[in-house]
């Protein structure tokens, strides 16, 4: 843990003490069952909980029990078993997803999904590649592995154009929030329980904070953001201030902005 006193002055004691004590808090196993990172936890195989993880991150707006209850009727639609339906579905086992829908996202985009998973998965054995290939030697965030997961994503000729909507890209000036959640889960290894740390070929220091409303607000108040607007620069600049605190693993943080959202800490 870092001494205050090595500390930037723009972060005081106070922050310092205050996302250290939320961290804590919420980076805990009771945390799992009412966020979304609880459905990739219903899965042991890497393959299960990459399909399903990404699945929860993609459609994580809204209430959280409603974006659970929507994964967990997706998951059913697989039989509880995404890879091995990803990986061996019939044309007719399709037709059980032309009624699903969540918000925005519709059968379109969920057999695309299905597409481009088992596309992927027939040439690869884990997700990992398809976003750590794409960074260079000296990248000092994911800028680069979200750019190209983007255009590895829509590299098909049976890409929906509406289903671009859904996959986030800095190019766009996205804050990427959701896949920015996605990568932090599978990527930090802190053994608290909650994130799984499954990859290796990403350091948790390149990741970037994701950047929800409530983490927004808070960020905010407590003077880690000034940029204006909330986009991919603001994304940064927070994990910048967060790095401040750990340089090594500033995502933790997004437990305790989140937490302390939830709280009405913003209020």
């Amino acid at each position: 843990m870092p001494s205050t006193e090595l500390l930037a002055p723009t972060i005081s004691s106070y922050i310092f003490e205050l996302l250290e004590e939320k961290s804590a808090q919420y980076n805990r196993p009771d945390f799992i069952a009412f966020d979304p990172i609880s459905i990739p936890h219903r899965f042991s195989k890497k393959q299960d909980i990459e399909i399903m993880g990404f699945w929860a991150a993609v459609l994580a707006w809204g209430q959280r029990k409603t974006i659970i209850n929507k994964c967990l009727e997706l998951s059913q639609l697989m039989d509880d078993a995404p890879y091995d339906f990803v990986m061996n579905h019939q044309e007719n086992d399709l037709k059980q997803f032309l009624n699903f829908k969540h918000r925005t996202f519709n059968a379109t985009d969920t057999l695309y999904f299905i597409h481009f998973f088992q596309q992927y998965y027939r040439q690869h054995t884990s997700l990992e590649y398809a976003f750590s290939s794409h960074l260079k030697e000296n990248d000092v965030t994911i800028e680069n592995a979200l750019i190209g997961f983007h255009e590895l994503f829509s590299d098909s000729e049976n890409f929906p154009t509406r289903t671009r909507k859904h996959i986030a890209t800095p190019v766009r000036k996205s804050s990427c929030k959701r896949l920015n959640m996605f990568l932090r889960w599978m990527v930090r290894n802190d053994e608290k329980g909650v994130d799984f740390g499954i990859w290796n070929t990403i350091k948790p220091s390149q990741l970037v904070c994701p950047c929800d409303v409530h983490v927004d607000r808070v960020a905010r108040l407590l003077g880690l953001i000034k940029r204006p607007v909330t986009d991919w620069q603001t994304a940064v600049e927070l994990t910048a201030s967060l790095k401040l605190i750990d340089p090594n693993d500033p995502v933790k943080y997004d437990f305790a902005l989140f937490g302390l959202g939830i709280e009405g800490f913003a209020k």
